[in-house]
C-alpha cells in the first residue's frame, strides 16, 4: 500500500477496523462485523492482482461494504474520507441511500 506521502507499507486489517471502529462508535455494529469488513476490504484489494495500491483506492474499497454494515456509519466515514464540504454533499449522499432502499424493498 502506498501512502499520500509516498511511504509504501503492509496492508493492514487492523489499521482498517481502527478506522472504520471511529465511525462506527455508538452504532449496532460488533468487533465480528468489523473484523468481516476488513476481510472483505482485504479479498477485493487482493483480487485485483496489483503489488502495490494506493491509500485512498482502500478508502474507496471500505465504502461499500460499510454502507451495507451501517448506513449511518457510512455517512460519517465517506464525509471525513471523502471531504464533504457542504450540507448539499450530506443531503446527495442521503438522498443516494433512500433511493437504495427504495429499489431493494420494491424488489422484495
Amino acid at each position: 500500500m502506498i501512502k499520500r506521502s509516498g511511504v509504501s507499507e503492509e496492508f493492514s486489517r487492523q489499521k482498517v477496523v481502527a478506522g472504520v471502529r471511529k465511525a462506527c462508535q455508538g452504532r449496532p455494529v460488533s468487533e465480528d462485523d468489523l473484523a468481516k469488513l476488513a476481510q472483505r476490504v482485504e479479498e477485493n484489494i487482493r483480487s485485483q492482482g496489483i503489488a502495490e495500491i494506493d491509500a485512498d483506492e482502500v478508502g474507496l474499497a471500505i465504502l461499500d461494504p460499510l454502507r451495507e454494515l451501517d448506513q449511518v456509519a457510512y455517512l460519517r466515514f465517506a464525509s471525513v474520507y471523502q471531504g464533504f464540504d457542504s450540507l448539499e454533499d450530506f443531503e446527495a449522499a442521503i438522498s443516494s441511500l433512500r433511493a437504495e432502499r427504495e429499489t431493494a424493498r420494491s424488489e422484495e
